[in-house]
Formats: C-alpha cells, structure tokens, sequence
C-alpha cells in the first residue's frame, strides 16, 4: 500500500523542474537588457552578431580565426572578430571575451572557458550557477521555462519586425527609381 500511494504521488503542476532545461538568464549590457546562456558544451565564449551592431561594439580581430561548422547545410562559418563585452547581472559585473557568431538562442553565451576562470558549478536539480568574482562568492538563477518561451517569442518578433522594415526600405527605393 506504501508503494502504490508513492507512485500515485504527481508533482505539483506548480513546479517546474529545471532538469531537462538549458541554463538561460538575463543581463545587462550598456543599459540594454540581453539574454545569456551558460553552456558546458560550448569551447568558447560567444556574443551574437546581432548585438554587436545594435549596441556597435568595438570589433577586433581574432587572434586565431577558426571555422565553425553548424549541424545543417549552411556549410562552414568563419570566426575571424572577437569584441569585449562589459555586462552585469544583479550585483555582478565583469567584461569578457567573446567570438562574434551569427546566433539567434541568446545575445551572450558563456561556455567552458567563463566556467573555467569562475570556478562555476552547475546545480543540475535547480539550474543555478554558483561562482566566485574577485572573491566575492555569486549565484545565478536561471529563468524559468515559461520566462524563456517568452523571451524567445520577443526575440523572433524583434528580429521578424526588423526584417519587415528592411524589406520595405528596400521596396521603397525600388519605387524612387
């Protein structure tokens, strides 16, 4: 009878557990709110070719240009521009170094190296991130999934929208001649 009331026992529809989920937060960056994923899975720290030109950050060349190859028919990306990024969530604040990419996930992406110098650990159950800065212990929570939907529909409706205007620009100027 013990048995069977455990199995019978549902989690509460309330909670949303973390454990199939990416680590996704937000920060800012130069005032603007962005959106930040940490990922053990990634070789290096990366920032999206799209926040670098809406916030025209300072490009430089990156020391060791490397090829990227993503898992379609795009074929291969070459990562040639690296830029700093001075960013801050909650009370921590630090600049990186990032590799420019054409990526839509996230504006910020901190893989193994940021793990790495940080110390980072992962709490998998409850997909938190705790880390020292200048000895000063920190602990990033993640967004909920719910949170992460919504901001990844904002993001597709921002990008959609600015496509628009650029197609309408182009047509317009095809009207003039």
């Amino acid at each position: 009878m013990m048995i069977r009331r455990t199995l019978d026992n549902h989690p509460s529809v309330n909670h949303e557990t973390q454990r199939e989920n990416i680590f996704h937060t937000r920060c800012k960056v130069l005032e603007n709110i962005c959106s930040l994923i940490v990922d053990n899975g990634s070789c290096c720290n990366c920032c999206s070719t799209r926040m670098v030109e809406k916030l025209n950050l300072q490009l430089v060349p990156h020391p060791k240009p490397y090829k990227l190859q993503w898992i379609n028919e795009d074929g291969e990306l070459t990562i040639d521009k690296r830029v700093k990024v001075t960013f801050s969530e909650g009370n921590y604040k630090d600049e990186i170094l990032c590799d420019v990419i054409p990526m839509e996930a996230c504006h910020i992406l901190l893989g193994r190296p940021w793990q790495f110098y940080k110390k980072a650990l992962h709490n998998g159950l409850t997909n938190e991130i705790t880390f020292t800065h200048k000895e000063k212990k920190f602990v990033l929570y993640s967004l909920t999934p719910s949170q992460v939907v919504k901001d990844q529909v904002q993001m597709k409706q921002k990008r959609e929208n600015e496509r628009k205007k650029k197609e309408n620009r182009k047509t317009k100027k095809k009207d003039l001649r």
